[in-house]
């Protein structure tokens, strides 16, 4: 098991390494650029074709699909995890609150990319049993013509559904009900486990009622409570700020103390804990994105967008704030100690159970989410076998992963979503034609509508 261990430490240490972020920034800053700044130039546009179209007529699923805000609101689920909360006590423990400022750049550019994703993942799917499938095993193998590299992905996706979309997300959940209600981890486990089964066996359509109902539910119940501790220390949100700017580019960690590499500290886990946040790059996304009953690739593509939008610049943001208007940054704690420690310094003993409900909601709308990504990778690898025993095994492992001390597979799981990253990316980068700005339904107006009517009137002539 140690020399496991070794090698798997080894791996992610070029796997997460600084080649690695900059080739996730770079695909986002790629699709920035050519999408000419699209998520900041046009945010009141892709807000009002998601934010605001909620309650529209196109978000009623169908007998043969789910609707583009079930698709979000799932990959939402997956994406909107522990991330948010140990990720970023972590981030700020490890590189200081300038760590926070990159985790901005990296939902920034990771907009571009998720938007990218889900493009290519409308744009090259499939039906199967009269259902969408689609993701990046598909755009790589028709787009690219590289069924090889499409296997990679799926077997890597197949491994990671396992480990960091259920094993570690039901160990935290065990953990949380011990903690905040006293419930034994066996007892968790056979309750989690069924419910789970329960679930994943109704397929995409019943995953995506739930998390429909999950996220917005979480998401409030979170929020309230970051906002009361926000809103107690409201005084202290200007130095906040200000240490985020100040410490993004400063030779200073928050600890303090002198160190030369302090900026490249809080680049490195903000960047990185930005992207085990919002997923941006990991092709998780489109999996489910192109399960959406929709005709317009690039619609769905802005439900990414907003995606991260919400799980990184609101979400993770109001996270940081909570910690760093509260001091607990400076009490020499790390990752769910310090979360907690944020809450308890305002609510009392209520930020124990606050804390423990919300990881459990987290892990639990990951754990579901995640066994979809697991179930489609494994459908592309067999033709559509096993599925049932893919399912029974998933609710299983859910089982092992709350009885099970879990140090060696959180950090295998962690070198796998790297892993998953890669072949991802490449096809990002060669089909990066397949998405055109030219295409993008935008409204009357602007620029790129114009140059769109004239390109039209010069096919007719």
């Amino acid at each position: 098991m140690e020399q496991l261990q070794a090698i798997n430490a080894k791996i992610n240490t070029i796997i997460w390494g600084p080649y690695m972020l900059l080739f996730l920034i770079g695909v986002g800053l790629l699709y920035t650029i050519k999408l000419k700044f699209f998520q900041l130039v046009h945010f009141r546009w892709w807000w009002r074709k998601t934010a605001l179209s909620v309650f529209g007529k196109n978000n009623s699923s169908s007998h043969s699909g789910i609707s583009p805000l079930q698709a979000m609101s799932t990959a939402l689920a997956g994406s909107v995890g522990t991330g948010n909360i140990v990720g970023v006590a972590n981030a700020i423990a490890l590189g200081g609150a300038g760590a926070v400022f990159w985790m901005w750049i990296a939902a920034f550019f990771g907009m571009a990319t998720v938007f990218a994703e889900n493009v290519l993942g409308v744009k090259y799917r499939t039906r199967n049993g009269g259902k969408f499938v689609g993701g990046p095993m598909y755009y790589i193998e028709k787009g690219l013509d590289c069924k090889w590299l499409a296997v990679i992905f799926a077997v890597i996706c197949t491994a990671a559904s396992l480990g960091m979309g259920n094993m570690t997300q039901s160990n935290s959940v065990a953990g949380a009900l011990k903690t905040g209600f006293g419930v034994p981890p066996e007892i968790s486990g056979v309750i989690l486990a069924v419910l789970v089964g329960m679930i994943i066996f109704g397929g995409i359509s019943r995953i995506a009622r739930l998390t429909e109902k999950l996220v917005p539910a979480m998401t409030i119940l979170f929020l309230s409570g970051i906002t009361v501790v926000i809103l107690f220390n409201i005084r202290a949100i200007p130095e906040a700020f200000s240490r985020i700017f100040t410490e993004a580019f400063d030779v200073r960690c928050a600890a303090g103390g002198f160190m030369g590499y302090g900026m490249t500290k809080a680049m490195k886990y903000g960047i990185s804990r930005g992207v085990f946040s919002n997923e941006a790059g990991l092709g998780t996304s489109p999996i489910v994105h192109a399960a959406a009953e929709t005709d317009d690739p690039y619609n769905q593509g802005m439900w990414g967008i907003f995606q991260v939008f919400i799980d990184t610049i609101v979400l993770c943001t109001l996270m940081a704030l909570c910690i760093l208007t509260t001091g607990g940054d400076r009490m020499g704690l790390d990752g769910i100690e310090l979360s907690t420690y944020s809450f308890d310094a305002v609510l009392g003993r209520f930020g124990h159970i606050f804390m423990s409900l919300s990881i459990i909601l987290f892990a639990f709308g990951t754990l579901v989410s995640w066994s979809y990504y697991g179930e489609k990778s494994l459908e592309y690898l067999t033709g559509g076998k096993y599925i049932r025993l893919y399912r029974i095994f998933y609710a299983a492992v859910t089982y092992a992963g709350c009885v099970m001390g879990l140090s060696v597979v959180w950090e295998i799981s962690d070198t796998l979503n790297g892993l998953m990253a890669i072949p991802n990316l490449i096809a990002l980068i060669l089909l990066s034609s397949k998405v055109r700005y030219s295409e993008i339904n935008l409204p009357y107006g602007t620029k790129k509508l114009k140059t769109k009517h004239r390109i039209l009137a010069g096919q007719k002539r």
